[in-house]
């Protein structure tokens, strides 16, 4: 995650200034106890709020979110680019905050799974997907041009999104980094994060060990 990629947003006129009188307000997600409830979630408790004391609803998608943010229907939004800029571009909406900070800085957001059973029966496949990935990455870690033209149509239901130009130029981005170590690495320290955050938020089993689910262990 790269600053302002994800971020809290309210309404311009909203009575809402600080992350504090988000308790007993209403926040739109676009899912229950996704990704960006963990953002969210642990930096509303690094600043003193308990995420129990927020209800967040995830009766919207992410087209529909800016528009419900504008009405007034929620009182704050959970939005990802390209969702957060053009709520900022079409309908007035503000950061209330970035979502990159304290102990969800560089975090992880996104990522690719298969069994292991998978993997060993098709290892040619898997090496092709392998180098696929870290040519995208590189492109999409050094070259903007090439993020903002694929901006242009996202397959986002129910309707496909279209980002228009100024949007695409105006988003923050993510970081892509490219393995540094052999093909197929895993950053298992990075894992862990993700992991650690759905101990506290989620209940996941504290007893979970990340090195069983890569190959090798590690």
């Amino acid at each position: 995650m790269g600053p302002g990629a994800q971020s809290l947003y309210t309404m311009p006129d909203s009575p809402i200034k600080t992350l504090v009188q988000l308790k007993g307000r209403t926040v739109a997600i676009n899912a229950p106890d996704n990704i960006l409830y963990l953002l969210a979630a642990s930096v509303l408790l690094e600043h003193g709020i308990a995420p129990k004391t927020v209800r967040f609803v995830s009766t919207y998608s992410f087209p529909q979110i800016p528009a419900a943010l504008a009405a007034g229907t929620v009182d704050a939004a959970v939005l990802p680019e390209p969702f957060a800029s053009i709520a900022e571009e079409t309908d007035g909406a503000v950061p209330l905050a970035d979502l990159n900070q304290g102990a969800t800085t560089s975090f992880p957001v996104e990522g690719y799974v298969v069994t292991k059973q998978w993997a060993k029966r098709y290892p040619r496949t898997l090496a092709a997907f392998y180098k696929a990935l870290e040519e995208g990455q590189q492109i999409a870690d050094t070259n903007r041009a090439a993020v903002e033209a694929a901006m242009e149509y996202l397959p986002v239901k129910p309707v496909p999104l279209a980002v228009s130009n100024s949007t695409a130029a105006l988003m923050s981005l993510d970081q892509y980094p490219v393995s540094t170590g052999p093909v197929g690495t895993v950053d298992k320290i990075r894992l862990q994060r993700v992991v650690d955050v759905m101990q506290e938020f989620l209940g996941f089993p504290q007893n979970f060990n990340i090195s069983s689910m890569l190959m090798n262990g590690g």
